[in-house]
């Protein structure tokens, strides 16, 4: 008998449900008015910009630094064409602390954290000729200079801005070993409409629909009947109830509390113990279910398509008898998912995993059903109350939100791929526009019900 090609994706449809539940974060936003903690002194009411630092070596351009403007100084200009071009000098004391020795008159001076105020700082550079200064952090955040509470009388009309430290450690070498730098200090807005984002948002509602519609429009004429080999498992009830007539599972609504529950207890674990190994776990784990879901929306497309192949089957050694469609269907998933693995920090990386995140949750929504609205109800509300807990409330016990810590990788050189993302085009800022699989998928799971049992329905009787 052929092996079916939906049945082994079963198990691991399950465990998706909780790995996808960790979801995607955007980046900051290039101002803010966060006023905590901070003076209301006249000269002190700059909004916090992220600035683009650009710097030459010797005349050879560098890689932009972004760094963080202070809630004091001089404005920045928007453009990069208004911005000057001016040399970086190394301040003598390094802290910019005290009366400088070195030479600052139209240079940017670049100092150290610590030993004295920030406004001390800008103080000092100011006297000495400086017509901006660089903060290099003690570590890679970007710390909001403020006014201090005793700073009754400010005139800084210099520009002060803080990088971060691994940025400012290169460039203090490159002075130090007497090379010649240029920078460039200009803060760039944001697009008003993130074209970007309308179009992840079509990106995730076209995937719920295709996965609505999907039974009715794309496999309505089924492969033979004879290569369905799932059948009921008898066993306790452990959330799901697995179906024998079709390849899906439908979740009750205790097995929907227990997914929030394990899932919480997951995104603990990765948050405590989060590495470049086990992100790694989780990337194999998403090419694997990225495989499966790319051959199950292929072979149905193709299926479809040629009817013919739908039904031709090969016998092989070990495997049995197997459509003839999943031969060459499969190797081709394989290497898809394995260049995306191999190339997933270039550039178009994002495309294919995209292709492969769409083609996983289609097959999941295929799989995953809800048998009725108050299973929905208990699973998006414990949903709601999961995202709100661990993005918003989480930062008050663990000082830092731990959906946006696990889903950023922090600390591994990864992220976690179980998102859909797409480069932000026309943002000088660059980065991605991000949105995880959770954000779709249960959604999904109430308009795919929604179809099934109140628009197909209707549709179905208004054609009689």
């Amino acid at each position: 008998m052929a092996t079916d090609h939906r049945a082994s994706l079963l198990p691991f449809a399950a465990a998706l449900l909780v790995l996808l539940l960790a979801g995607g974060a955007a980046a900051d936003d290039a101002s803010s008015d966060d006023d905590a903690g901070t003076s209301r002194t006249p000269g002190c009411s700059n909004k916090f910009q992220l600035v683009k630092v650009k710097n030459w070596v010797n005349g050879t351009e560098g890689t932009t630094v972004v760094g963080l403007s202070a809630k004091f100084g001089a404005p920045l200009p928007r453009d990069i064409h208004e911005a000057k071009k001016s040399f970086a000098v190394l301040a003598n004391p390094i802290d910019c602390c005290s009366n400088l020795t070195s030479k600052l008159t139209s240079s940017v001076a670049i100092a150290t954290r610590g030993e004295c105020a920030f406004m001390e700082k800008a103080n000092t550079a100011q006297a000495g000729g400086a017509t901006g200064l660089l903060v290099i952090n003690d570590n890679e955040e970007l710390y909001k200079m403020v006014c201090g509470e005793t700073d009754t009388s400010i005139n800084v009309t210099i520009p002060v801005v803080m990088i971060p430290q691994s940025a400012g450690k290169k460039l203090k070498n490159f002075l130090h070993h007497g090379a010649s730098v240029e920078v460039q200090l200009y803060s760039p807005n944001r697009p008003t409409v993130d074209l970007s984002a309308c179009f992840l948002w079509i990106m995730a509602v076209g995937t719920i629909v295709c996965a609505s519609l999907w039974t009715e429009f794309v496999t309505c004429e089924q492969v033979d009947e004879r290569y369905n080999q799932l059948t009921r498992k008898d066993g306790p009830d452990t959330g799901t109830n697995y179906r024998e007539d079709k390849e899906i599972f439908e979740i009750s609504a205790k097995g929907a509390i227990v997914f929030i529950i394990v899932a919480s207890v997951f995104l603990l674990l990765l948050f405590y113990f989060m590495s470049s190994w086990f992100v790694w776990v989780l990337i194999v784990l998403f090419c694997i279910g990225g495989i499966e879901g790319m051959h199950v929306c292929l072979v149905m497309l193709l299926a479809r398509i040629f009817k013919d192949c739908g039904r031709k089957t090969v016998q092989l050694p070990f495997l049995g008898e197997i459509l003839l469609l999943s031969v060459g269907i499969v190797p081709f998933c394989v290497v898809f998912a394995i260049l995306w693995a191999v190339y997933r920090h270039a550039s178009f990386a994002w495309i294919g995993q995209d292709v492969l995140g769409i083609c996983l949750m289609i097959t999941v929504l295929q799989m995953a059903r809800l048998p009725n609205i108050k299973v929905a109800s208990a699973l998006l509300s414990a949903a709601f109350v999961y995202d709100i807990f661990w993005v918003f409330i989480s930062p008050l016990i663990f000082n830092e939100s731990v959906m946006i810590a696990v889903a950023r990788g922090d600390n591994t050189g990864e992220s976690i791929p179980m998102l859909l993302r797409i480069p932000r085009f026309f943002d000088p800022w660059g980065g991605y526009d991000m949105i995880g699989f959770g954000d779709i998928i249960f959604p999904g799971l109430l308009v795919a019900f929604s179809y099934r049992y109140v628009i197909l329905p209707y549709t179905l009787f208004t054609s009689l």
